[in-house]
């Protein structure tokens, strides 16, 4: 996929020293070195002399026009979000000058550097939780941990292994960054099983309040909250019985606590679950299972 994107020559070298099986991202920054990395590392690509691939603002701007498709136009409702989703999932991240007119953001231009985020789905990695999250009913949770730890991917499978398990609950995704689901010209890149209907490049609030009523949804599922933005959303579904899965950016539960408004979170019980994943083992290593007065019931 990336060979009809990136250079020839950084193509080449990235395939001869790394598996796309293995990287989690590409970063281009302009005339700084290229950074692989894999399973939370960082790797520089260099050169068969030895020589650190530094990508030009040049390259990166060609970058953008071929991912593009050669009409930024047509895609800025995208650029202006900051990513351009491709297929097979793979999410484009891209930083440059915000061009503003009053506080609405018109486009970026003047591009400097990418990050090219490859999905990876891993088949069961939420299954030492399932049996937490799952019982009788589908329990409302909230998937917490540091960017890039895994969070995305455990939902994933968590979406999946109902689908596995026969759980036939209508599953609405919410997909605001089209990261769960990575849909592109209205595909899904990604096999979440066949009970999911999909919401994506919306706000939560729409996704939840468009999709109770007109799809009739077992549970939401959805990624990167704001405790600022979504909270009512979120209530709104709860008290209509419908289940939320959710995630939200935090190293752990102390930093998660500091959050504003998550005292509101646990005085009106909004989760009964909140599972904390850390890169310790790997991206997605399950640290721990809490419940609603945040009493472990699973601890490593």
């Amino acid at each position: 996929m990336l060979k009809d994107y990136l250079p020839r020559e950084i193509y080449n070298l990235i395939i001869k020293n790394f598996s796309f099986a293995d990287i989690n991202e590409i970063r281009m920054r302009a005339n700084e070195n290229l950074i692989i990395v894999v399973k939370n590392k960082k790797y520089y690509l260099k050169d068969d002399s030895g020589n650190y691939i530094k990508p030009s603002t040049m390259i990166i701007e060609n970058f953008i026009r071929k991912i593009s498709e050669n009409s930024i136009y047509a895609f800025n409702d995208n650029i202006k979000n900051g990513f351009i989703t491709l297929p097979k999932g793979i999410r484009v991240g891209i930083c440059g000058t915000v061009v503003m007119e009053g506080s609405k953001v018109i486009t970026i231009k003047d591009f400097q550097s990418v990050n090219i985020r490859i999905p990876h789905s891993v088949r069961n990695c939420s299954l030492t939780a399932f049996e937490y999250l799952v019982d009788s009913e589908i329990k409302n949770t909230l998937i917490i941990s540091s960017p890039g730890n895994g969070k995305t991917t455990f939902i994933r499978d968590f979406i999946y292994q109902l689908f596995a398990h026969n759980i036939s609950k209508n599953i609405l995704v919410a997909d605001e960054r089209s990261e769960i689901c990575s849909v592109v010209n209205g595909k899904p890149a990604i096999d979440l099983g066949g009970f999911c209907d999909i919401f994506t490049n919306c706000t939560k609030e729409y996704a939840f309040k468009n999709g109770i009523r007109s799809m009739r949804p077992d549970v939401i599922v959805t990624d990167e909250i704001d405790l600022d933005l979504d909270l009512n959303a979120i209530l709104e579904a709860i008290n209509s019985g419908v289940a939320v899965i959710a995630t939200i950016h935090a190293k752990d539960l102390s930093q998660l606590k500091k959050k504003k408004n998550f005292n509101r979170v646990i005085e009106e019980k909004f989760f009964s679950r909140f599972v904390v994943l850390s890169g310790d083992e790997g991206p997605g290593t399950l640290t721990g299972i809490f419940d609603e007065n945040l009493d472990c019931v699973y601890c490593r």
